[in-house]
């Protein structure tokens, strides 16, 4: 079993109740959640609206590669509304974003996945509910 710590985050509709399902499906088809931070309202990052997010962070016990977990985490996005990530590059407002923040120890750097994640240590809407979670001795190797 691999260890991954995921960042959710919604801005549209019942944010709250969009962060449980995603808890919920993550539970039932990428492995266990084992911790699950505190709620976060945040303003949105790299780009504007009038919706503020929700955020938290969550650790996973999963048998999953890292592209097994994408593939599951872009699955359960699609499967709650998402349609895409970005356009031409560009935040927006969504139901649920679930980003791979860590996994193991294991550093990968492709075009569409890329661990640890490269702006997480810029983001105090990841850092603090990561904090909340993270175990000690992966926090001081970050």
């Amino acid at each position: 079993m691999h260890t991954a710590y995921l960042g959710l985050g919604s801005n549209l509709g019942n944010r709250k109740r969009n962060m449980l399902e995603a808890v919920k499906l993550l539970n039932g088809q990428v492995g266990e959640v084992v911790a699950t931070s505190s709620f976060y309202e945040t303003a949105p990052w790299g780009f504007d609206s009038p919706n503020k997010f929700i955020n938290i962070c969550v650790r996973v016990s999963t048998p999953l590669t890292p592209r097994q977990l994408l593939e599951a985490t872009q699955r359960i996005e699609h499967l709650m509304g998402r349609v895409e990530k970005s356009h031409n590059g560009i935040y927006h407002d969504r139901i649920i974003d679930i980003d791979i923040l860590l996994f193991d120890d294991i550093h990968i750097d492709d075009s569409d996945l890329v661990i640890p994640h490269p702006f997480m240590k810029e983001r105090d809407f990841v850092m603090t509910p990561l904090r909340e979670i993270i175990e000690p001795s992966v926090l001081e190797r970050l």
